[in-house]
């Protein structure tokens, strides 16, 4: 068991409580180094990471590849800006473009906010022509999640990521998820586009239905709307597939928006555009400063090379299939998550009741134990480890997660 932090890490931990804007709320230790799927805090404790920074660093901590990719460019040139040519933007476009057999271009930034700003702009800027601004709607899902920026925490069909930032813009409409009716009441002539993420990351850990992937590409082909992917946190094989939407044979999207484990941990996002759409951005309608950077692209074109091999994606099936097993095996010893869900390792368990409510306090005691895992909401424990992991590591990881729950009901058990 990890005890609380020793004088010196409190004192970063002080100093980050005084300095930091409070938004955030960082586990009480300090991380200082990682390999593989695991990483240490400054007082020597270890921890399995089930979470790789927020389903980030897919291929782990400190890989050898990616540390060479990125030393290597940064010998050569950090930044110039879009004003000018570097090769690997270009490279990664390319190769980016081959991923996906809708995709004709590329635009890069920095974040999956920016990638999802960039396909709202993109899909008003294609409504634009030929529609008045009052029939530029875009439909999106109760519980999905596509970024805080005030355009995409608007496009996020969660009110308490609202709360005390209006006035919201308009031209959203929310639907239900996986409702095939009322999507299709949903659609109307004020409809450009539909965004949805094929597997729901932050509102719990929810695939598309079995058909509803299809049944919204036929709604927008038949309502002259685009369809949007946001493939953010499910993208980059973290279901098994090198994008989620592919579980749906022949499906395609017309935008598709990649981030977090597109880069590893260094900071990029990504927006491809089908052909209806991949001419419109002219100069000077969109752009990032810091977008298409060199060396985050040399890492992201290795991360990308990896993720398209098909034994590493046999690989995360198995190694979901397994925890997926085990997390239910061990739920029903003790009545204790009412579904086990996900793809590939993209899992997420759900509470059951009287423990409904205690998502936060497992992580916590995770933590002290020595394993780093989520949550996806109040009631959901997320697992998204890199897709790396090993064997070994997986089961120690498990194993510590286990112990953690049996604390949580024990504790729970002795206050009731």
């Amino acid at each position: 068991m990890h005890g609380a932090p020793s004088a010196e890490s409190q004192t970063i931990i002080d100093a980050g409580q005084a300095a930091f804007l409070p938004n955030y709320a960082p586990a009480p230790f300090v991380l200082n180094t990682g390999e593989g799927a695991r990483v240490w805090d400054t007082d020597g404790n270890e921890y399995v990471d089930l979470g790789a920074g927020i389903a980030v660093s897919s291929l782990g901590h400190q890989d050898p590849e990616l540390v060479a990719a990125a030393k290597s460019q940064l010998d050569k040139l950090w930044h110039v800006s879009n004003l000018y040519w570097t090769e690997p933007p270009v490279r990664l476009c390319e190769e980016l473009v081959a991923s996906a057999a809708f995709a004709k271009r590329a635009f890069l930034c920095n974040s999956g906010a920016e990638a999802n700003e960039a396909a709202i702009k993109l899909a008003r800027k294609w409504a634009s022509a030929t529609r008045p601004p009052q029939r530029r709607e875009i439909i999106t899902f109760e519980g999905g999640f596509h970024g805080r920026t005030i355009a995409t925490v608007t496009a996020t069909a969660q009110p308490k990521y609202h709360a005390g930032f209006e006035p919201l813009p308009g031209g959203f409409v929310y639907c239900p998820f996986n409702d095939f009716d009322a999507v299709a009441g949903a659609v109307s002539e004020r409809t450009c586009a539909i965004m949805v993420e094929p597997v729901q990351g932050e509102g719990g850990i929810h695939p598309a239905a079995p058909g509803f992937l299809e049944h919204l590409r036929v709604l927008c082909d038949a309502n002259d709307a685009l369809l949007i992917f946001d493939e953010i946190q499910s993208g980059m094989g973290r279901t098994g597939r090198l994008y989620a939407h592919q579980w749906a044979e022949g499906v395609e999207p017309d935008i598709m928006t990649l981030a977090k484990a597109l880069g590893c941990g260094l900071p990029i996002g990504a927006m491809l555009a089908g052909a209806r759409v991949a001419e419109l951005l002219q100069p000077g309608s969109h752009g990032s400063t810091f977008g298409g950077n060199p060396v985050a692209c040399a890492v992201a074109r290795v991360v990308l090379k990896r993720m398209s091999h098909s034994a590493a994606m046999a690989r995360v099936n198995d190694a979901g299939e397994r925890t997926v097993a085990r997390l239910r095996a061990f739920g029903q010893s003790r009545q204790l998550f009412s579904e086990v869900r996900g793809r590939g390792l993209m899992i997420g368990a759900t509470l059951r009741e009287p423990y409904a409510a205690s998502a936060v306090e497992v992580t916590e005691i995770a933590a002290r134990h020595g394993v780093l895992v989520l949550v996806a909401g109040a009631d959901v424990v997320r697992l998204v480890p890199p897709l790396s992991i090993t064997d070994e590591e997986l089961d120690a990881g498990l194993t510590r997660l286990e112990a953690a729950l049996d604390e949580m009901l024990q504790g729970q058990s002795g206050a009731g």
